[in-house]
């Protein structure tokens, strides 16, 4: 399968029109993020997705934290210049491995993260680096500064940022150009569009990324009851899946199943579609080849106008759809 490949930004990253989400393919000391891991069974995905023509993956130093980085090494070992890696920085990790939950975007922290990145990755480049929180203790120039360097030194690509506002990007892309910028972004949650960072990215040649494009899983249709997550799944601790909101999700998720239903997709293809169909690039977490070939082949979905707004009725923007974190994450949020 040939995936079309699409520009990410304007500074010259192509990459296909989706992408892979690797953060539930390993746990996090706390718990699990979806449930269990299965390290087999997630670089054979990272195999499968390559195979269908999306080359482009998605992790973080967070994830694990380093584990994530450290599997997609594996995954990829031998092949490394037939992939498209990006990964992140700025949950601080201490010398023993350990989050201290504190953001860092200090010059120092940059040059340490990269550093050690490379080595999980095991690689000498990386093409997209974000940084993955502001550190709203370090001036934006600062940070950008010094992960400026990294591309002069070959290290890294392209720069990009995670769910910062319309200012941040324009104070940053005037100290280097910002590749991409990726926040979460669903039928679910479109809070990006309600602030105006869409028309900013646009006015600024900068692309977006769409993290949790499936409203954390809501919009796959598989989950009908707080039962259907594991015990230790951090989803049954944020707003969106607690019982003020559940129930009404559950209601918009079955109108959204009839409409693919009549369209002969599912849920999770036709909510995928309705993101590309904007210039957006998903990157669906899956740690299963089942679901990676379900989400992959929705890039051949076509939806006409009226289907987007038949769609977009459905949960029109500012529909409430419960907070995607809990109160500390929501805070960190720019």
């Amino acid at each position: 399968m040939d995936i079309k490949k699409i520009e990410l930004g304007s500074q010259g990253l192509r990459v296909p029109k989706i992408g892979l989400g690797c953060m539930g393919m390993t746990g996090f000391e706390e718990g699990n993020m979806y449930g269990k891991a299965d390290e087999k069974e997630a670089i054979a995905t990272i195999h499968r997705s390559f195979e269908l023509g999306s080359n482009f993956l998605d992790t973080a130093d967070l994830y694990g934290p380093l584990k994530n980085e450290q599997l997609i090494a594996k995954a990829i070992k031998g092949n490394r210049d037939r992939y498209v890696l990006a990964t992140k920085f700025g949950w601080e990790i201490d010398d023993t491995n350990k989050v201290t939950w504190a953001i860092n975007g200090t010059k120092e922290y940059v040059k340490k993260a990269v550093e050690r990145s490379l080595r999980n990755l095991d690689t000498d480049y990386i093409d997209l680096y974000y940084l993955h929180r502001l550190d709203k203790n370090t001036p934006i120039e600062e940070t950008i500064e010094a992960m400026s360097l990294l591309v002069k030194e070959g290290k890294v690509g392209y720069l990009g940022l995670s769910e910062v506002s319309s200012d941040t990007v324009r104070r940053a892309h005037t100290v280097h150009p910002i590749t991409a910028v990726q926040s979460e972004y669903s039928l679910f949650e479109r809070t990006v569009e309600e602030r105006g960072v869409l028309q900013t990215l646009k006015e600024l040649g900068v692309g977006f990324v769409a993290y949790s494009p499936l409203g954390r899983g809501f919009l796959s249709g598989n989950i009908r009851s707080i039962s259907d997550l594991p015990e230790d799944d951090f989803r049954r601790a944020i707003p969106r899946f607690q019982e003020a909101h559940f129930h009404k999700n559950i209601e918009l998720v079955k109108l959204i199943e009839t409409m693919a239903e009549e369209k002969g997709i599912t849920s999770s293809q036709l909510a995928l579609a309705w993101i590309m169909c904007k210039g957006i690039l998903p990157i669906p977490g899956t740690k299963r080849r089942k679901f990676l070939e379900q989400n992959i082949a929705s890039v051949d979905v076509k939806l006409s106008q009226t289907e987007l707004t038949q769609l977009e009725s459905i949960v029109p923007l500012g529909t409430d759809t419960g907070l995607p974190y809990d109160e500390f994450s929501m805070g960190l949020i720019d």
